[in-house]
């Protein structure tokens, strides 16, 4: 089992998550994939504007997702102690994920003594389904 991490806020789902979902698992011939639904306070710090749905609510229907193995809660600071539990043998990052984190990722998990893989994927139709353009649908 190769376990892949991926992270986001998932205010809603759409086909863009589902064709990162869908890259991510395609990483691995055995893969398990695990999401990091971000915690309400980062969001919020991170966007400048809190999310649509509580954490809870959005880590419920990412539950549901039958292309998801686990998920979990992101940190309320930081990112790593939560990185560190599941211990990935690869995170794939969004194609558009950017940011203080990601930017020090790599890094840190060298210092953290993991030896992760991180791999960026590709856009699936960003004109379309990105969930700023989608969110009045909600």
């Amino acid at each position: 089992m190769t376990k892949i991490m991926v992270f986001g806020t998932f205010d809603m789902l759409h086909e863009g998550h589902l064709d990162f979902f869908r890259q991510a698992r395609s990483l691995a011939e055995d893969p398990h994939l695990i999401v990091s639904v971000a915690r309400d306070s980062s969001v919020t710090r991170i966007k400048g504007t809190p999310p649509k749905r509580g954490e809870r609510e959005r880590l419920t229907l990412v539950e549901a997702c039958e292309l998801v193995d686990e998920v979990t809660l992101g940190d309320e600071k930081g990112y790593i102690a939560h990185i560190l539990e599941v211990s990935p043998d690869i995170i794939a990052l969004g194609y558009d994920q950017s940011g203080e984190y990601v930017r020090h990722l790599e890094g840190d998990l060298g210092t953290a003594g993991l030896a992760t893989k991180v791999v960026r994927m590709k856009p699936f139709r960003p004109d379309i389904y990105k969930t700023s353009k989608l969110s009045g649908a909600m």
